[in-house]
Parts: C-alpha cells; structure tokens; sequence
C-alpha cells in the first residue's frame, strides 16, 4: 500500500465530507466505505466481498453491510453508518452480536467514513469475545498510514493482522492495569527508590507518578504502529518529502504551540533555550488571551496530580510546601516548574485542556518523553 494512495484517499473523503456533512447512509458507502475496502486490497467486483450478506440469527436472520471472504467464508464483518452519525456502544454491540453468529469472522470494521472502530476476537482470553482492538479517524492515517496494515486482504489472508491484534491487546492490558492501579503503581516506585538511594530533595513521589504516567504514554505510541518496518516507499516518501510544517518547525529550543497557531516563542524571538521560561510564557498567553484564571479554581492542581499544585496566588503548594522554582505569571500567581521534562510537558497539556486547547512540543523537547 503506498503513501501517496493513502494521502489521495484522505484528500478526496475530507473533501466530499466537507461539502455534504450531512451525507446519508447509501451515499457514505458508496462514496466513502467502498473506497477504503478498495484502499484495503478488497475487490468490490468479485466474489471475495458481499453486499448486504445474511446473517442466521436466532429469531431469524438480519445483514451486515459487506462482508469479506477468503474463499467461501466470511472474515472480516463491515457496518456502515451515515458520515453525519455518531458512532456508539450500540452500534459496536451491534457488531459484535454480528461477528458471534459466524465462527470464522474474526474481524469487525464500524464506521461512517470518517470514524473508525475495529474489532476482533479475542480467542485467548474470555472465550473468544468480540473486543475493540483499534479506533482511528480519517484524518489520522496520513500520519499513521501503518495501521490500515491491519486490515488489508493480505494481512487478514496472511495471518499477520492476528498477531498484531495480540500485540495491540497485550498493550491494552497494560495501560489498563497502570490506569487502573496509578497510585498503588507510584507507591511502589517511589519506595523502590527510597529504599535504593534514600530520602531525595526532590518531590519524589511526583516523579514516581510522572513515570508511571509516561509509561503509559508510550504505551500508547507503541499501540499505534503496526507493520514491523516501513515500507520501502515510506522511507523514500519520509525522508525526500518534508511537509511544509515540517519545514516552518524550529529545530532548536524549547518550542511551545497551542491548537490555535499560537507558539511560544516566536521563531524570530532569542528566548528558545529555557523549559521554565518558555513554559511560563505559554501559561501567561493562556492568562491573557484565555482567560485562564476564570476557568480554573485556585490553587489549581491537575486531575494526575495528587500533592503539588500547578498554579497558587503564593510561591507554595496546598500543604503549605514551598514551590521549588516558581515561575511568577504576569498577573502575580506563581506556577510551579520544579518538574522533569515530561512532567512539564503533561502540566501543560492539562492546564490547556481548561481552555480547550491542545500543545505540541516542537524543536528540543525530546520525543521519548511523549
């Protein structure tokens, strides 16, 4: 599958979906669903895919959308649904009460042209249930073209998509069990370290949880690969085809951009070479141009966090802590910077979440501590 198909495909659905938002059923799986099963390797024009395929039900029988055969048998269950619907839990039960009646069928596809859900049973655990293993929107495959590998003729024919799937659940498990368990997790890192190196001058138990928390998040990156190695055409496409954002990007310093194309600093600004002021300066953007301060409760502490404060009208934490390296906003709070890289990274994308905003991390912030 090559790059520049995938980046067509996307260009062309963005468009029709711009121009008719409130596309109906028949029209999203003709303009929007058959292309992606093309896309995929899938020959609409042959007995490998089946319209409207009846399925045995016990009150009767019902149809799935397409279903994709290897051979004779279904694999691969795909339900549509109009590019202007949400896509819910009962859309997904759906499908899995789809997926249940056909032994073969492994692999379910949800989706209304811009959203997608993928499904899979799980025959390693809990008898074989129908369980969510990916879910991705249009937009993101021409960043993340690699997870359509999943789903391609070959993949499924192959047997590789099963052992992604694995993959992919394995590492939900792990996220699962971090999220679920952070505290008793950050416990037993912080007295793992207390009891090897003794009592710190840092806020140990912080770092503990920003570990934790980071773990997680590379968890998460790693969720989203799929295809062992890129493609030869990938590599040749990445490495000669900088994008043009790629190319307005610093690549120096400590560069912070909101959502809204604010970024902190300007390219042309001297000030790239400090995490504390450039993260200062972004909180302070936030205070004067989104009225941060009238949207948070003070002192503000983050959802992740459980002892420190982020942002205080006093150069200290609720327990009464002194804040380590205060950073003083412009309208005479103080925020807290005393934070590794990653955990300044993390208090900024929450302290962004109050004015709906989003943060990306350009030129030295390393990428391992996403």
């Amino acid at each position: 599958m090559q790059r520049d198909e995938i980046e067509e495909y996307v260009q062309r659905c963005q468009q029709l979906i711009e121009s008719s938002p409130q596309m109906d059923e028949e029209n999203t799986k003709v303009k929007l669903v058959q292309p992606f099963l093309e896309l995929l390797g899938w020959d609409l024009y042959s007995t490998e895919v089946a319209l409207e395929y009846t399925i045995p039900m016990a009150s009767g029988s019902t149809h799935v959308d397409y279903a994709l055969l290897v051979g004779d048998s279904p694999v691969v269950f795909v339900e549509a649904k109009p590019v202007r619907a949400t896509l819910t839990d009962t859309e997904v039960q759906q499908l899995r009460s789809y997926m249940r009646q056909e032994l073969d069928v492994d692999w379910g596809i949800l989706t209304n042209g811009q959203s997608f859900e993928v499904l899979t049973k799980n025959r390693n655990e809990n008898g074989g249930e129908e369980v969510s293993v990916v879910q991705f929107e249009l937009d993101d495959l021409t960043e993340n073209p690699g997870v359509l590998e999943l789903l391609t003729k070959e993949s499924i024919r192959s047997g590789k998509s099963d052992e992604v799937a694995e993959q992919v659940a394995q590492t939900n498990r792990a996220i699962n069990a971090l999220q679920d368990n952070e505290d008793g997790v950050t416990d037993a890192v912080t007295e793992a370290v207390e009891r090897e190196v003794g009592e710190l001058t840092i806020d140990l138990e912080e770092q503990a949880r920003e570990f934790v928390q980071g773990l997680v998040s590379v968890l998460r990156e790693q969720r989203q690969f799929v295809s062992d190695e890129p493609t030869a055409n990938q590599e040749d496409t990445t490495a000669t085809q900088p994008t043009v954002d790629e190319a307005e990007e610093p690549d120096e310093g400590y560069v912070i951009r909101f959502s809204d194309g604010k970024m902190i600093p300007e390219i042309d600004s001297e000030i790239h070479t400090q995490q504390k002021i450039n993260m200062g300066e972004a909180v302070d953007y936030l205070i004067k141009h989104h009225d941060l301060i009238d949207k948070i409760e003070l002192p503000y502490s983050p959802p992740r966090a459980r002892k420190n404060c982020s942002i205080n009208t006093e150069p200290e934490h609720p327990n009464g802590e002194e804040m380590r390296i205060p950073y003083e906003l412009s309208n005479g709070c103080f925020l807290h910077t005393s934070l590794n890289t990653r955990g300044k990274k993390t208090r900024l994308r929450d302290i962004a979440e109050n004015v709906d905003l989003a943060v990306e991390f350009l030129g030295e912030w390393p990428e391992e501590d996403e």
